[in-house]
């Protein structure tokens, strides 16, 4: 059987630098952020889990339809590190493959494509001992990352407020960087002014 990969969609941050607003409910190709980058990750074929905050109504609303598996983080305040440690749990009890990986993946970016995402997913299944991560054409690396089953634990080890960049750094010989389309390894959006940018309009007040 070939190696699967599950795709972990970090959504449990506070969003706070947007001052009062929920950069995961504003709306990219006609759908809030949340719900397009879980549905992109669908695309792919490959199991979706979803991390959410505590008191996360409106965003878990934008997935009451959706195939994607939601991880409740009841202590999300602790970090980012907390959503990967629960997402990993919650693949795990599903008894996966020796040879599995973990894609992780910001809920924050709004220019990943199913097909990106796909070619990274079979470059793992072909070598699923090397870790691969998408980076930028000029060769800055960038989200998101698929890690092999062997460190796992070392991601679920990981505290405050990092995904995986420290498992990154001391397994940067098995690191594999594959260009991206454009600039969607690295754009995040985490304030008004980024997205006033992204859209193309002023940013309005909170």
């Amino acid at each position: 059987m070939r190696p699967a990969v599950h795709i972990l969609v970090l959504a449990a941050g506070a969003s706070s630098r947007m001052r009062g607003r929920d950069k995961l409910l504003q709306r990219v190709r006609g759908k809030p952020l949340l719900r397009m980058v879980a549905d992109v990750a669908l695309a792919t074929g490959a199991p979706v889990y979803v991390t959410l905050p505590p008191a996360s109504d409106a965003r878990r609303m934008t997935l009451a339809d959706s195939a994607a598996r939601i991880v409740d983080v009841p202590d999300a305040a602790l970090g980012m590190s907390r959503s990967v440690a629960r997402a990993l749990s919650a693949v795990s009890a599903g008894a996966p493959g020796a040879e599995d990986g973990v894609m992780i993946l910001p809920a924050d970016m709004p220019g990943f494509s199913s097909k990106a995402l796909a070619d990274l997913i079979s470059r793992f299944r072909a070598e699923p001992d090397l870790i691969w991560r998408g980076g930028t054409t000029d060769g800055a690396p960038g989200h998101p990352s698929i890690f092999p089953r062997d460190l796992w634990d070392e991601l679920q080890a990981v505290t405050g407020d990092e995904g995986g960049r420290s498992v990154l750094q001391r397994h940067k010989d098995r690191v594999r960087l594959v260009p991206l389309p454009g600039r969607m390894a690295v754009l995040d959006l985490d304030t008004p002014e980024d997205w006033a940018a992204f859209l193309g309009r002023p940013a309005r007040s909170a």
